[in-house]
């Protein structure tokens, strides 16, 4: 069993169902179980972290945990990561950690003998896709079944569904502009072919970059009612009404609304579990 999550391969497929067992017991029992009393997780997150950081504080302290909080700019000084890792292993159980650059997170968890999660890169966002994939297991019998489309720029949260689409077997692909695709994906330009045959549309913030050239790609209601039927729109946030996507779809049935990152916290609390093994 894998003592880290960096990416979203360190898991198994097998792995993936377990966290889901996992979270459903947190879902059922909330409160109840206690696994990290005298546990000590120390979480690293900018300011500007709301959801992430709020789930996840709030997830240990559930399940009896302590937490210590420190800005990811106190991982980047002159003392290198192994000697950082050599201290905290004497007071801490696992680390939290959300940094821009993926290879400070692949170092803590190279020289880590405790848990390390990756609670976002620019690289990746494994929590956050995991969680949706536990999510749409509760709306749909078979997510290998289903037909994925992500509207966006390469970026973490493109990254993640690929990565998702590979581990669990479900089909995936993209439309964006030309010069912003993922590797070894099938992708349109047109959002209107895209959209066609599809059970979950997915999103991301757009780049402030490239706003231009995304202009044609906002999802609104008229896409939706071109996709399956009982299609879903899943947004990542943050997403921003007027870009990405259209105020008439978030105010729609097809937006999974604000409850369904609720599961952050059972599937977070699950994860940091199954790594702890406890």
């Amino acid at each position: 069993m894998s003592k880290k999550l960096i990416f979203i391969k360190d898991f198994s497929k097998e792995e993936i169902y377990e966290i889901f067992k996992w979270a459903d017991k947190f879902v059922k029992d909330v409160g109840q179980a206690k696994p990290l009393e005298g546990k000590t997780v120390v979480l690293f997150f900018p300011e500007s972290s709301i959801r992430t950081r709020v789930t996840f504080e709030k997830g240990i302290q559930e399940l009896g945990g302590k937490t210590i909080l420190f800005p990811p700019s106190s991982l980047d000084k002159k003392e290198k990561i192994e000697d950082v890792i050599g201290y905290l292993e004497n007071w801490v159980d696992a680390i939290v950690v959300r940094h821009s650059d993926i290879e400070v997170v692949k170092n803590m968890a190279k020289y880590a003998r405790i848990p390390v999660i990756n609670a976002l890169t620019s690289e990746n966002h494994p929590c956050e896709v995991i969680t949706d994939l536990y999510a749409l297991s509760k709306i749909y019998d078979s997510i290998e079944k289903k037909k994925f489309l992500f509207v966006g720029a390469k970026g973490n949260i493109g990254n993640s569904w690929k990565a998702a689409s590979e581990l669990m077997g479900f089909e995936l692909e993209q439309c964006c502009p030309v010069g912003y695709e993922l590797e070894n994906i099938k992708f349109y330009t047109n959002i209107e072919d895209a959209i066609l045959g599809k059970d979950i549309i997915c999103t991301d913030s757009i780049p402030d970059k490239a706003k231009e050239d995304f202009k044609e790609y906002q999802i609104t209601v008229q896409h939706m009612e071109k996709a399956n039927q009982g299609a879903i729109l899943n947004p990542c946030p943050p997403f921003f009404r007027g870009e990405e996507v259209s105020e008439d779809v978030i105010n729609s049935d097809y937006f999974v609304g604000y409850g369904f990152k609720k599961n952050l916290v059972p599937v977070q609390q699950a994860i940091l579990c199954y790594l702890l093994d406890k």
